[in-house]
């Protein structure tokens, strides 16, 4: 016998999937990490004359966000006709050209076009990652497995923080050229590796019918018969190939609008409400503007803002590593309930503050409250809402429509993403506490929808989760299984 068991000498291929899946999260964050304090930099203000005023910097800064919406709503699409690690690929490769464009650009305007496209391929790719993972995971696994990519993203924004940092003292534009060079380079190798070792989806093989691939792809994943997910008795095979270009698009128009069915309108509607509602709580006016903000709150200079800009990028990244450990013990109605309550509290007590003038940028407490409140609200955030939301809009769906419906959900994330990142230097401009406010409103609400309207689906099948949603108790079946997991 070896010094090792042999399970850790040869992990199964469903967590090694699993990891370089999640992987691809780097880039998302890192794009996220790096934006905010490049368009802080001195020589990116000096190459792009006007980029100081608050409405073009909210434009530079969102204008990835609609391009990422619109491809986002064709991305299940793209994955159910061609394949999950395809679909990735493709994506990742669309991100990569973005960002050398970026590190490329001459002007204005040549910047925003990169971010564009950048923006095409992380739409194509992001939402997909989830839905891989869910699909090739075995069930008492599945809340940690498909927290990886959130983990991955909060580790992108420490990277993409630390690099801008480093590059910030170049004294020529290559100071905030070099984040983009090194991002379209990590996004090749990431396209390439995605695109030759991603594992196939057994649900995707069963939704094309090829049931014995199935379940040899189950095999080849290392996931025991118990744990595996059934696929012939959740899909529904459709024929995605025709000679005739006009059935082509009659089943394209069908596989769209099937997400709202009436078996599975709801669902699809609380997935969209929740992913949009996650941008609204203001995480990533946090994560792009923290710089201004903590130059807001009162730190004496832009170094010292960056660094503390960095320091949040850390308390995000090691909150996400119980989150992930636990995600299958805490339940994800639970997470999203009592984190909103939290965020809005934070965001309320940060609103007060400016309000009754209390904060003051050169003495007082009031702005060390504040500084100590952003972090705790991105460190709130990720542990809860950062995993919980994206997990639940996956699992909720149907294999027929999970794919299309999950990132029909990151499009709603875009969106409100989109309006957050345009709006909040305007907010910040205007007024110290508005901001705050709104964001805070926007938790609450989130709370009061999700007490009334979620399931809780930690722990449970696919299958089990279907038949919350349609009203029905479970079946012994299905019990004794949901209890054999927990087991």
């Amino acid at each position: 016998m070896g010094l090792f068991p042999s399970n850790l000498r040869s992990p199964p291929k469903y967590l090694l999937g699993c990891i370089l899946c999640s992987a691809n999260g780097l880039l998302f964050g890192m794009d996220t990490g790096t934006i905010g304090p490049v368009t802080d930099m001195a020589d990116f203000k000096a190459t792009f004359g006007g980029s100081e005023n608050s409405t073009i910097h909210g434009l530079i800064v969102s204008c990835i966000l609609i391009p990422a919406a619109l491809s986002s709503f064709f991305a299940g699409y793209v994955a159910d006709r061609l394949g999950r690690p395809k679909g990735i690929a493709i994506g990742v490769f669309i991100f990569g050209i973005g960002a050398a464009i970026e590190a490329g650009a001459v002007a204005l305007s040549m910047f925003i076009i990169g971010r564009i496209v950048e923006g095409l391929g992380e739409g194509l790719f992001l939402g997909n990652l989830v839905v891989l993972i869910c699909e090739i995971s075995p069930t008492r696994t599945r809340g940690a497995m498909t927290t990886g990519p959130q983990l991955a993203t909060t580790l992108g924004l420490v990277l993409g923080y630390f690099v801008s940092y480093g590059t910030s003292s170049v004294q020529s534009s290559l100071s905030w050229r070099l984040p983009f060079v090194v991002l379209a380079s990590l996004s090749m190798i990431m396209c390439c590796l995605s695109l030759f070792l991603l594992p196939e989806s057994p649900q995707w093989l069963g939704l094309h019918g090829q049931y014995a691939l199935a379940e040899k792809a189950w095999e080849n994943l290392g996931v025991r018969p118990e744990e595996r997910e059934k696929v012939q008795a959740n899909v529904q095979v459709t024929e995605l190939h025709s000679d005739s270009g006009e059935e082509v698009k009659e089943n394209t128009t069908k596989k769209l609008l099937e997400i709202f069915s009436k078996d599975v309108r709801g669902r699809t509607l609380l997935a969209v409400f929740l992913m949009g509602m996650q941008q609204m709580s203001g995480i990533d006016g946090v994560l792009y503007y923290a710089p201004q903000l903590f130059q807001q709150a009162g730190l004496a200079s832009s170094e010292a803002s960056f660094l503390a800009s960095g320091v949040s990028a850390i308390v995000i990244f090691a909150v996400t590593i119980p989150g992930l450990i636990y995600a299958d013990k805490w339940g994800r109605r639970t997470s999203i309930i009592y984190g909103g309550i939290g965020m809005a509290i934070l965001m309320f007590l940060m609103g007060g503050l400016y309000a009754g003038e209390a904060v003051h940028k050169t003495t007082g407490a009031g702005r060390w409250v504040v500084i100590v409140c952003i972090f705790l609200f991105a460190a709130l955030y990720s542990v809860s809402w950062g995993i919980s939301v994206k997990v639940y809009s996956a699992e909720i769906q149907p294999q027929r429509t999970r794919a299309s419906a999950t990132t029909l959900s990151h499009s709603s994330n875009w969106v409100t993403n989109f309006l957050v990142a345009l709006t909040t230097p305007v907010l910040l401009a205007k007024s110290s506490y508005g901001a705050y406010f709104l964001w805070g409103g926007c938790c609450v609400v989130t709370v009061i929808v999700s007490v009334i309207y979620m399931h809780e689906t930690k722990g449970r099948t696919f299958v089990q989760i279907e038949e919350a949603f349609k009203g029905r108790k479970l079946s012994e079946d299905a019990e004794c299984t949901e209890n054999t997991s927990r087991t």
